[in-house]
């Protein structure tokens, strides 16, 4: 006897790409992504212009460290990406490095709890920083390191003080805490 049109089954099932993760995961990229501000913003040549002094030129410092931030952070990266070419372990170690980063801080759609301890951005940021560059220097790529770091630090501190930061605002939280304290909001 035959079973024709019968379904066979197999008590293993075949490896089925699950849709909702991949949608999840594009999801998080997206949002991840939409903390970086866009490159044109960043790179408008019509806000860039000169400080009037040193104290205009720190302002700005602060405001487009804290707008650019992941931007910069993206800059730095690249940078000793860069630097880093001819060394295939160092490279290796910072590719395992930039996974961290991918996930710890520009993936992230919600925040950082650690034992029930709520952990900022910027204190997620200064981490994964110091750990990106303890674990490079324990590759013996110390030069190239050194002096990607000093390259980016100065390229991001030009940037930052000649690109103008009179219309860029930072949400009420961020700016918030920019001001260390010095705004004060009546509490209810």
């Amino acid at each position: 006897m035959t079973n024709y049109g019968a379904i066979p089954t197999s008590s293993h099932p075949s490896p089925v790409v699950d849709l909702e993760y991949i949608s999840r995961a594009k999801h998080r990229i997206k949002s991840g992504l939409s903390t970086r501000r866009p490159w044109k913003s960043m790179f408008d040549l019509e806000s860039m212009s000169l400080p009037d002094g040193f104290f205009d030129s720190i302002s700005r410092i602060k405001t487009n460290l804290a707008y650019f931030r992941a931007n910069y952070a993206i800059v730095f990266l690249f940078i000793l990406f860069v630097s880093l070419l001819y060394h295939p372990t160092s490279l290796l170690v910072l590719a395992i490095l930039i996974v961290f980063w991918i996930f710890l801080y520009f993936l992230r759609d919600e925040s950082l709890k650690v034992y029930g301890y709520q952990i900022d951005d910027r204190t997620v940021l200064i981490g994964l920083s110091v750990l990106t560059v303890v674990l490079l220097l324990l590759t013996h790529a110390t030069w190239n390191i050194i002096g990607s770091l000093g390259i980016a630090t100065v390229l991001v501190l030009i940037h930052a003080a000649v690109r103008r930061s009179d219309h860029l605002f930072l949400d009420e939280e961020a700016a918030a805490t920019e001001t260390s304290g010095l705004t004060s909001y009546p509490s209810s």
